[in-house]
Formats: C-alpha cells, structure tokens, sequence
C-alpha cells in the first residue's frame, strides 16, 4: 500500500512537473522579447539624456537664491536643463511659496517620495528579468530532464537529444533575459540616484530662500 501510494504522488509530481513546460517556455519567451525591448528603450534614454552636472547644479542654485521673486526663480527652473519631472517639482514647490514653512518642506518631501517611488517602479521592471530570468531558465532546463532520462533508459537517444536541445535553449533564454536585465537596472539605478541627488540639493536650496525671503515679508 505504501509502495502504491508512493508511486501515486510521485506520478503526480511527474504531471505537474510536465505540464509546467509549456507556461515556462511562454514566459521564457515573453521575458526575452521584454528584454529586447527594454533595451532599446534603455539605449534610446542613455543618448538622449543631457547630462547636469554639479557646474550646472551650482549655477541654478546660484540664481535661485539671486531671485528678486518666485516667478523669476521659477524662470530659471524652467530654463535650466533639469528633466522636465524635476522642473515640475521645483515649479510646485515655488509656487507654494504663500504656505507655511514646514508645509512647504511636508510637500517638497513627498514631491521627493514620488520621484523615488516613479525609479523605483522603472527599475523594479527589469529587477524582475534578472530574479526570474534565471530560475524560469533553471525550471526550462530540469523538466525536459525527466523524460530525457526516461527515454535513455529506454535506448531512445533521440529523444534524449530533443530533451537536452531544449533544456540548454531554456536556460540560454534565462540567463540572456537576466543578463540584459541586470545591466539596465544597475545603470539606471545610478543614474536615478544621481538625478535624485541633484534634485534634493536644488529642492533644499530653493526652500531655503523661500524661507528667508517669507521671513522678510519679500514675497
């Protein structure tokens, strides 16, 4: 009775086992073709991303804090060649001026939150690849096995071959879709915290001349 339970369950897993194939290999498939795409869009933002640098950083900061009032720091916010999601928090945070110190710096924080939480979003796309890339190849590689095996034992050497034809494509697939993976994210993650540094630097800078110029009644 044992042995008939043991062979029950372990022909269970066998089906199971098997008809994960197909859904791995769809995935398989669908991570590359995500890959792929996720590279040109990587490529297309790597040549068309202007770089600010800490010249141009400490030049805008230099003429928000010589503005006579916040249209005109808004101006050189505008002007500057910040991307324009960053222009956009500074605008809100300029326009805010008329409130309240620490609203002020409450809302510029979660201005700040909402940047990080946009990267982390763009990021965490192909931080999928590189977890899953890898153990759906793995998953593509162990279950052709099964058979593959089966069919050795039986003298079928030509399925054999087809098993590991497949087993070796999978994990290719896998570890090419991680590989693309891991490499976008990590520039990108440099990149976004760079644009997060620059961005949190301008954003002190500007509240403070706000605060000071709310404390002399300027605006």
């Amino acid at each position: 009775m044992q042995i008939i339970g043991s062979e029950i369950l372990s022909n269970l897993l066998y089906l199971i086992a098997q008809s994960l194939l197909i859904p791995v290999i769809l995935v398989l498939l669908a991570f590359i073709v995500y890959a792929v795409l996720s590279l040109g869009s990587f490529l297309t933002e790597k040549f068309s991303k202007s770089k600010f640098d800490v010249e141009k950083t400490e030049a805008l900061i230099r003429a928000i804090s010589k503005s006579a009032n916040p249209e005109e720091m808004a101006k050189h916010v505008q002007d500057s060649e910040l991307p324009v999601d960053q222009k956009k928090v500074l605008v809100k945070i300029i326009s805010n001026h008329d409130i309240g110190s620490k609203s002020r710096r409450a809302l510029a924080t979660k201005l700040i939150e909402e940047e990080e939480l946009k990267f982390s979003n763009i990021t965490q796309r192909t931080d999928i690849l590189v977890r899953l890339g890898p153990t759906m190849g793995l998953m593509g590689t162990l279950i052709p096995l099964g058979p593959g095996l089966s069919a050795l034992g039986t003298g079928d050497i030509n399925s054999l071959a087809q098993a590991l034809i497949l087993a070796f494509n999978t994990t290719i697939a896998g570890l090419a879709a991680g590989s693309v993976g891991f490499i976008i994210s990590r520039y990108r993650k440099k990149w976004y915290a760079d644009d997060l540094s620059i961005l949190d630097a301008i954003v002190d800078s500007t509240l403070e001349v706000l605060d000071k110029c709310q404390e002399k009644g300027s605006f």
